[in-house]
């Protein structure tokens, strides 16, 4: 699992997505970031979810809409 998606299981929850090896870099693309950069990571997306409540429900409707594809 990218490290940082342990943090954001609730909003992964809401979205309906479950974390898999197979998809695991779906949900990277679809989030935006590097896995490379882990801390990176986390801080984008945590600075995205915990402020903004557009933002989030920004995130939640790009990974819906990843996993469909």
């Amino acid at each position: 699992m990218s490290c940082y998606l342990r943090h954001i299981r609730d909003v992964l929850d809401e979205a309906g997505v479950r974390i898999t090896p197979a998809n695991r870099k779906q949900i990277d693309q679809a989030i935006g970031v590097a896995y490379k950069s882990c801390p990176a990571a986390w801080k984008k997306i945590k600075e995205d979810i915990k402020n903004d409540e557009e933002k989030r429900r920004a995130l939640i409707n790009q990974l819906q809409m990843a996993m469909r594809q």
